[in-house]
């Protein structure tokens, strides 16, 4: 099978719990939901990767995806991850990639802000030592297309050197906080030594989006079994996110906006 035209659904998750925070509720999902949604994969025949092994075969000349690959991707580093998916995914066998915000997790880099109870350093070797992928996703979690340059590759480096620092190993895959990327972000994510990179973009990542703009699908806590199953096959992609697309727009100009006004301001100090 050529690799070149094959789109891949990539399934965003945040926190997996029975109660989620006021903050994190509809990004969750339940544990319940979860260990379905898992045997939905299973039974429909898909092969999970993680993101380094995706990026890795479409970098490749001859590299050929298994027949139905998904990825399987978490963000931010909730204990949730740790306590509920891990045991579901070691169950069948499924690789996975926690992308970390290093300064949201618990022990000595923590500078607050987590929005809901997070992993601490074991949990994640813990999820490492398993088969899942540890990537960056910055370290305090800002919109990195608003911060100048100092700051974004502060957040870059010091995510990159937690990870390297804990686990051994640097980390090879990141995810975008919110989603959002501009040229900038990306070159400064590539300079740092990330290999590939996801955003959102709630559709199919596909090989000619490049490695550092993969899109992912996004899983909420009303997503049902039936529609999981059309996400993962690419069949309620346009219809499920018709209105975030719309504000997603929206936001851009809004944050277009602001870029612009900042360089104004700071060339007439």
């Amino acid at each position: 099978m050529s690799t070149s035209t094959e789109s891949v659904p990539i399934l965003m998750y945040h926190s997996v719990a029975r109660v989620p925070s006021a903050a994190t509720h509809g990004l969750s999902v339940s544990p319940d939901d979860f260990e379905r949604q898992m045997e939905v994969l299973g039974e429909q025949g898909f092969t999970p990767l993680t993101a380094a092994r995706l990026a890795a075969l479409w970098r490749s000349q001859g590299g050929t995806l298994p027949e139905r690959p998904v990825l399987i991707t978490f963000d931010d580093g909730y204990e949730g991850v740790h306590r509920y998916a891990l045991p579901v995914l070691a169950k069948h066998g499924f690789a996975s990639t926690l992308f970390v915000s290093t300064g949201w997790l618990r022990g000595e880099y923590d500078t607050g802000g987590a929005l809901d109870r997070m992993l601490d350093w074991d949990q994640v070797r813990e999820l490492a030592a398993a088969g899942a992928e540890i990537g960056g996703h910055s370290h305090t979690h800002p919109q990195l297309d608003q911060l100048s340059d100092d700051a974004l590759r502060f957040e870059l480096r010091r995510c990159r050197d937690i990870v390297a620092d804990e686990l051994g190993t640097r980390p090879a895959s990141f995810a975008y906080p919110y989603g959002y990327s501009s040229r900038r972000v990306r070159e400064r994510v590539r300079e740092t030594g990330f290999r590939q990179a996801l955003a959102v973009g709630n559709g199919l990542a596909r090989r000619a989006q490049g490695p550092y703009a993969l899109r992912r699908v996004t899983v909420r806590r009303t997503t049902g079994a039936d529609e999981f199953e059309r996400l993962v096959t690419g069949r309620a992609i346009a219809r499920n996110f018709a209105a975030d697309r719309v504000l997603t727009k929206g936001y851009a100009v809004i944050r277009r906006a602001r870029q612009v006004r900042r360089k104004a301001i700071r060339s007439r100090v």
